[in-house]
């Protein structure tokens, strides 16, 4: 599903990615592993759009993606989860989830996807009039992961979904990637939690100084 070939990338003058390769195969579930500063999220923001490749290329379902704009891809099917938590704090739950089905085309399908992420997460529709700001650490990462679901995705990454969460709630988040998987989603995991991140994943890459 998505193949990434010598890929090089940075940010400014800064090269960060060396020639990195990998595959993720249809609805699996793939390990990125490394410490701080070795591309990770590199790969996740060059992969969405977000960072330009200087060289190499990224192909997505087939087709080629490198360097067309973040709303295209997301419009392909591949989804980014970033690290930071990113909502809209003075807006409800219900409505940080709606924004993340902007690409959809008719009501019923944005009420649809709503039930699914609410059934995925139902602390999220215990708290969906409340205002994003109000969330705890963990019911914040349920909320980006749902919100990236609202679009109908082929593909999700997620970067660090585990990170600054206590162990419950990292279990709780895990198993319901394990659920997306099941339901068909092919599923790109960036992660430091190794252990957790493997026992979940079917196949781990570990990147070092911007190389696979």
């Amino acid at each position: 599903m998505l193949k990434i070939d010598q890929l090089v990338s940075g940010y400014g003058t800064v090269q960060i990615l060396n020639g990195a390769n990998m595959k993720v195969e249809n609805q699996s579930i793939v390990a990125l592993l490394g410490g701080n500063g070795t591309g990770k999220s590199t790969i996740l923001k060059a992969t969405s759009g977000l960072i330009r490749a200087w060289k190499g290329s990224i192909e997505f379902d087939g087709e080629q993606i490198h360097n067309l704009p973040p709303h295209e891809i997301v419009g392909r099917g591949l989804v980014q989860v970033t690290q930071g938590k990113d909502v809209f704090p003075a807006m409800s739950v219900t409505e940080n989830l709606r924004l993340g089905g902007f690409i959809l085309k008719t009501k019923k399908q944005l009420n649809d996807n709503l039930e699914k992420v609410f059934n995925y997460f139902p602390r999220l529709n215990e708290r969906k009039d409340q205002l994003a700001a109000t969330l705890s650490g963990g019911e914040l990462q349920m909320l980006c992961i749902g919100r990236g679901l609202m679009s109908n995705p082929k593909m999700i990454m997620l970067d660090e979904p585990s990170a600054a969460l206590a162990p419950q709630i990292v279990l709780d988040i895990f198993k319901n990637i394990n659920r997306i998987r099941k339901d068909g989603l092919t599923v790109l995991i960036v992660e430091q939690n190794v252990r957790m991140a493997l026992l979940l994943a079917d196949y781990g890459y570990v990147i070092k100084d911007g190389v696979i």
